[in-house]
Formats: structure tokens, sequence, C-alpha cells
């Protein structure tokens, strides 16, 4: 009679955990940071199709690096949640904090299930406020802990070093065009130390813009406009995010790799 093998819960937990996390290293990376008149989200995405951020609600963006029908769905989950309380009690009711502690139960159920493998991603949810200091975003490992940042933070890829780049180079009140350009210089770094080139047709940007009059705040940045802000050499206003275009509500955001 062959003896049964025992695996120890804290080693299966190891385990499902070092699995997770090396199918979130191997998605491009994405950061989000703060600037003068919103939250901007930069992450390396060739794809016009499938997008890696989304809006939520009117003042909500969701962004997720990993397997992309993995976290296509908790994006779905999300909307219809914020869509059913914002139509039950009230549109104010729908929040970042409410949304996190949504996916916090689904990640953290999902992962502590021997039945299920865990989700291979890693899910930022960011709210807009009246003024820089009610900005929220809250970061979503595999594992369903929600890590409340500010500033700046980067998931997916070299999300360590770029976090270290970015936490010693962001500052408070930066504009759009300066912003922008930190956050590609930050997604150029290479684990071994070199650099690489990202042009603006390789990279997917939207904002949240507290400016802009409509209720929702939610834009991405066209190609021709993000080149623009990549090549000027002062700091640009956030208004100029609302050139052209529009938000997108329902749209799916994607993983490319």
């Amino acid at each position: 009679m062959s003896t049964p093998f025992y695996v120890s819960p804290q080693q299966a937990m190891a385990d499902r955990a070092e699995y997770a996390r090396k199918g979130i290293a191997r998605g491009r990376s994405l950061v989000v940071l703060q600037y003068a008149d919103g939250i901007v989200f930069v992450a390396e995405n060739p794809s016009r199709a499938l997008h890696k951020v989304s809006e939520i609600y009117d003042r909500i963006a969701f962004a997720a690096t990993g397997k992309y029908n993995e976290y296509e769905s908790l994006r779905i989950g999300g909307t219809r949640y914020a869509d059913l309380r914002g139509y039950t009690f009230d549109r104010t009711d729908v929040t970042a904090r409410g949304l996190a502690n949504l996916y916090a139960q689904t990640l953290g159920s999902i992962f502590s299930s021997a039945a299920e493998k865990p989700y291979e991603v890693e899910l930022l949810v960011a709210e807009v406020g009246e003024s820089p200091e009610d900005d929220e975003i809250y970061r979503l490992p595999h594992d369903g802990s929600i890590i409340d940042e500010h500033g700046s933070v980067a998931v997916g890829g070299n999300a360590d070093q770029i976090s270290s780049y970015l936490g010693q180079r962001h500052r408070d009140g930066m504009g759009l065009g300066e912003v922008l350009r930190l956050a590609v210089d930050s997604l150029t770094r290479e684990a071994n130390g070199g650099e690489r080139t990202l042009t603006a047709d390789q990279l997917e940007v939207a904002v949240l813009d507290r400016t802009r009059p409509q209720t929702r705040k939610f834009k991405r940045v066209p190609v021709r406009q993000l080149a623009a802000l990549l090549e000027e050499n002062g700091s640009s206003s956030a208004g100029s995010a609302d050139a052209d275009g529009e938000g997108d509500a329902g749209t799916g955001s994607g993983e490319t790799d």
C-alpha cells in the first residue's frame, strides 16, 4: 500500500503564491501615477483592441496585468457591481474602496481554494477626487490583499525596479506631460540595467482628469496626442488630456502577452 503524499498547508500556499507571482511577472508592466489634475495610467500594450486600462464608473478606473481572460472577467464583474449599486442607491455610493473590497474577496476566495488554481493577475483600482489629497489608488495582488498606494505604483514585469525608479523621481504637482515622460522612462528600464525604446504606438495611456466638466472623468489619450506630449520639453497641463477622444465605459481591459 502506497503512502499518501503530504504537503503542509504552509508549503501549499507558498507554492500557489509563487505560481501566481511568476505568471504576473511574465506580463508587461503597467504604472499609475498621480499628477496635478488627476491620475494617469501608462501600460506597455501595442494592441489597440485589447485594453489593460478601462473605465469602471464615473470617477473610477481599473487596470491590470497578468492573464487577460482572468482579469477581464473581474473587470466585467466590477462594472456590473458598480452599475447595479449606482442604479439601486446613488451614483456617489460607487467607490474605489467598495470595488477594491469586492475584488479582494473574490481573489482571496480563489487563492485559498484548493479546487482552483490562483488567478495570475494583479489589479489596480483608482478613483480621482476633488483634490489630489482625495485621490485613491488600491493595489490588489493575487492573494486578495489590499494595499493603499500614493503617488506612484507599478505592477507586472519589473515592478520592483520600476517602483524604485518612480519613487525617487515622482513628486506632487507634476504636469501631465512631465509625468508621462517619467512613466515611459521607467517602463524602458530593463531588469539587467539596460534600456530600450518605447514609442507612443506601443503604449496604452488613459487619465482620470478631475478638471473635466463631464461627470465621467475617464479618458484615453490617443497615440498622436501622446506622441506630442512625450516630445514636449516643458510640463503640460492636464487640460491637454481633454483635447479629443472620450471615455469608454464597458471597454474590455486586456493583456497582449
